[in-house]
């Protein structure tokens, strides 16, 4: 989307930054408000999500029977052994069927296990990939309805950062943690209940633990969550300081920018990196922590289980060994939950901010207007009818715009930066709405038919030339349809660009990349070739020959003029030398019309258009008049 605004309006209102960040904002849980979003979202995927959940559970199922049936084998063999030493036995007599059997069972639970949650990953990463192709396209889509004014205020790098970084890191999170979770916590549960069904005492030494454990985890998610929600925010800001450096590169270099635009960048990075190790910090460490805890009721556990056999209180050996394999299965299902709710942190932070995006406020739906108007039927006729508007709601910079433009006029609209000049296209333009008053075209009003219809009846050409990757055939069509090449050749000729496209090997169908080195002139040659071929009824000129030299800046005045034969055209300037020959001069400052006329009418005048002209043409006398001496050629 080609950004339209007039900046220095845009800057001078714009809140500051550094008192928006000095307000304090309400503390928000993070982790409760970023995964209900994103649970929420993702119950649509409920039937597959079921079967991978049913999945885990029972793969859970076969950890937890697991050690029972090493229970058994273990008491099998120390039975064996027994007799042999009390002399019951001739010899150890072991019954290798028994063995064999447990052992085939042992394996099928493991194989039967891993297959299960093999199968359950499987599904998991397919609807997680789906979750992030979805939200991405939900962001894609939402970056058309945003109204610009979100574009004021938030950097390119930001948004980027939403639909990759942020994005990425719920679908790389949901796949490694979300499951797993579901798995150790079904584990944690199975095996309380295998403890407590074989000797309730050694659960709760066990169990013992359990508590210095939740409180580890309880502590190291309470501390993280900041972390992770400003890692992710100063990611976003990080990309931003990026975009802006590497696209204003030449600015950078052309001011000797260098250094200050390192130290920026380093600036935000060494906070990123503090907040980034902060949370890798609180998520590394918990798992140690949690695992030495667990290793001290693995020997209590141990040290208790001994005692009670001794004293005959647990029946056999095997069920000690259980124990063990119980808790240390126990506590690692504590330790990877506690791992997994640290993981799921980070997404937790991604999702608030994509659905912050998500949930910003988006242009008023017009699907409920049905008045249209007829490119080809359309006279041309504007009208602005005490139009009123302001960037921000308190600070009005258009407070009473009134002017009536006729079929086919040629009007200029000048004045000094922050008049208001790019303002009244981008409101005529349907780009922001009113605060006040009215715009009609041919005597309707724009704002009882839809922003795309109105748009229709315009071509545009704007300062700051956008081309996409593609070919430069498909640069002029854009978004048209049914483009012959006959049609693209004579917009081309027209915008004076055919010639240099033939010199290129591939000429139209030349893909435009890095590799394909064109000049800003060039640029601007096919963006005006694009809006020929619109064949519009009305076109804006927003200092559409900036950026070239003069003696291209004649060939494009001489296309529009044919251009703009018979249709109304909106020309904004502040070389004032390229709106002479305009029907219409409309003059602006601080929002208000404050003369009007044609360029010989209101330099009669004497009057603020005169000292514009007089003031800009004061050092350049020699080049005017040898322009004039040109034009009369």
């Amino acid at each position: 989307m080609e950004n339209v605004l007039d900046q220095n309006q845009i800057e001078a209102e714009a809140p500051n930054s550094e008192e928006q960040k000095g307000k304090k904002k309400p503390k928000q849980k993070v982790f409760a408000k970023g995964m209900g979003k994103l649970l929420s979202y993702m119950s649509k995927y409920w039937l597959p999500v079921l079967i991978a959940t049913l999945f885990t559970v029972a793969a859970a199922v076969f950890a937890v029977l697991a050690p029972a049936v090493m229970m058994d084998l273990t008491d099998e063999i120390i039975t064996a052994v027994g007799l042999y030493e009390f002399g019951i036995a001739p010899s150890i007599m072991i019954d290798m069927g028994a063995i064999v059997g447990f052992a085939t069972i042992l394996i099928i639970f493991y194989v039967a296990g891993q297959l299960l949650d093999y199968v359950q990953t499987l599904i998991m990463v397919h609807v997680n990939n789906r979750v992030a192709m979805d939200l991405r396209t939900k962001i894609s889509q939402k970056i058309n309805k945003v109204p610009l004014k979100y574009y004021d205020k938030n950097t390119v790098g930001d948004v980027l950062s939403r639909t990759t970084n942020d994005v990425d890191r719920i679908g790389e999170v949901l796949s490694w943690n979300f499951t797993p979770l579901i798995s150790n916590i079904a584990i944690a549960i199975g095996t309380l209940i295998a403890m407590f069904y074989h000797s309730w005492q050694l659960a709760l030494v066990g169990l013992a633990t359990v508590p210095v454990a939740m409180i580890i985890v309880g502590l190291v998610v309470a501390f993280s969550q900041k972390f992770f929600k400003r890692q992710a925010d100063l990611l976003g800001d990080l990309n931003g300081i990026v975009e802006e450096n590497f696209s204003g590169q030449s600015v950078v270099k052309a001011f000797n920018g260098q250094k200050k635009a390192c130290e920026d960048f380093n600036k935000i990075n060494n906070k990123h990196f503090k907040a980034s190790f902060g949370a890798q910090f609180f998520q590394g460490i918990m798992f140690p922590a949690i695992m030495f805890v667990a290793m001290l009721g693995f020997i209590a556990v141990s040290v208790v289980g001994g005692v009670l056999y001794m004293q005959g209180t647990i029946a056999s050996v095997g069920v000690i060994i259980a124990f063990t394999m119980y808790v240390r299965l126990f506590q690692q299902s504590i330790g990877s939950i506690g791992e997994g709710i640290a993981g799921l942190q980070a997404a937790a932070a991604a999702s608030v901010r994509v659905f912050e995006f998500l949930e910003e406020e988006e242009q008023p739906d017009e699907s409920h207007k049905d008045v249209t108007l007829i490119p080809s039927q359309v006279k041309g006729q504007v009208e602005f009818r005490n139009v009123k508007f302001g960037y921000l709601p308190d600070k009005t910079i258009i407070h009473d715009f009134s002017a009536v433009i006729k079929p086919g006029q040629k009007v200029a609209i000048v004045g000094p930066t922050g008049a208001g000049k790019t303002t009244m296209v981008n409101l005529l333009m349907k780009f922001y709405e009113l605060d006040g008053g009215q715009i009609f075209i041919d005597g309707v009003d724009t704002a009882e038919m839809k922003r795309e219809d109105v748009r229709a009846l315009f071509g545009m050409v704007l300062q700051d030339s956008w081309l996409f990757e593609g070919s430069i055939r498909d640069n002029i069509i854009y978004s048209l349809e049914d483009v012959s090449q006959r049609q693209v050749g004579e917009a081309a000729k027209a915008a004076g660009v055919d010639h240099f496209i033939k010199t290129f090997p591939d000429g139209y169908n030349t893909v435009l990349s890095d590799e394909v080195n064109i000049s800003g002139g060039q640029k601007q040659l096919l963006t005006i070739a694009r809006a020929m071929i619109q064949n519009s009824p009305m076109l804006i000129l927003d200092e559409a020959t900036s950026n070239v030299d003069t003696r291209t800046e004649r060939q494009i005045q001489e296309a529009m003029d044919k251009l703009s034969k018979g249709r109304t055209s909106f020309v904004i300037a502040h070389r004032l030398s390229t709106i002479k020959n305009a029907d219409l001069i409309l003059v602006m400052r601080d929002g208000d019309i404050v003369e009007k006329g044609s360029h010989d009418e209101l330099l009669e005048k004497g009057g603020f258009y005169s000292e514009l002209y007089k003031s800009q043409f004061t050092d350049n006398i020699i080049v005017e008049e040898s322009e004039i001496n040109e034009e009369n050629k």
